[in-house]
């Protein structure tokens, strides 16, 4: 399935976001949508760029929150966001994209919403999902969730992804040097320890931290890692966010 969709930059209740909105092919409106949650680019144009694409070949309204609020990569530099990174609060974060799915669920009347996360946006990812019964799915593409956690990071990731009741699919590179097997155990023992949903867990050997990032594909195990999880992540997008009643199997 591949939609017309039409993108661009909203104002919801104070809230700067990128939205990209597909036009089924037979007419309606959608009835599922997608929050992303961007890694340290903010809303630069990789997440841009997931946001089309997810909207155009699943169907589903795409919507990214942004953690820097004008910022991004295409204006600022990987020091300069980085320093945002460190000050970045969970529970402000966590309220921002909690009101972005609020507007998804009611001024767009969508039926299913998940979540899809990159790095930092991993991490929130699991975290909406242990707070958010009711969300279709959760993906996570290489989380970055650490052990011992950051100093600003209030929330136990890791005691969240085990209370998610949705579908997850989590993608981790093998040679990521921010975040340590260790880490990457902690949550696939918790993911498997959920006993009412699945869980799909990619583990890429030989790729990096950041792999869906196309600026690291000039490395062939990340450029692989990706060519493999993201046609996967979309087909999971689709049969998660499927409202049975309007979309046919």
């Amino acid at each position: 399935m591949s939609s017309e969709i039409r993108s661009e930059y909203v104002d919801i209740n104070g809230l700067r976001a990128y939205q990209a909105l597909p036009s089924p092919p037979n007419a309606g409106r959608p009835s599922a949508g997608m929050l992303l949650l961007p890694m340290i680019t903010g809303i630069g144009e990789q997440i841009r760029e997931f946001a089309d694409t997810i909207a155009r070949e699943t169907g589903v309204v795409a919507l990214s929150w942004d953690p820097w609020h004008g910022k991004s990569s295409d204006d600022s530099s990987h020091d300069e966001l980085s320093k945002l990174l460190a000050q970045l609060d969970d529970d402000t974060a966590v309220a921002e994209q909690e009101k972005l799915l609020a507007h998804m669920r009611g001024n767009l009347g969508l039926e299913r919403v998940g979540v899809i996360g990159w790095c930092l946006g991993g991490r929130y990812a699991f975290i909406l999902g242990g707070r958010n019964a009711d969300l279709a799915n959760v993906i996570a593409y290489h989380p970055t969730v650490t052990i011992p956690p950051a100093a600003n990071h209030k929330i136990d990731a890791i005691a969240y992804t085990a209370r998610t009741a949705a579908p997850v699919l989590m993608a981790y590179p093998g040679k990521d040097s921010i975040v340590s097997r260790e880490s990457f155990l902690a949550l696939q023992e918790a993911l498997q320890s959920r006993e009412a949903a699945p869980s799909i867990v990619h583990l890429y050997p030989e790729a990096k931290h950041g792999f869906s990032d196309k600026r690291r594909h000039n490395e062939q195990a990340n450029a692989d890692a990706f060519r493999l999880s993201w046609p996967q992540a979309l087909d999971f997008i689709r049969e998660t966010t499927r409202v049975a009643a309007q979309i046919p199997a």
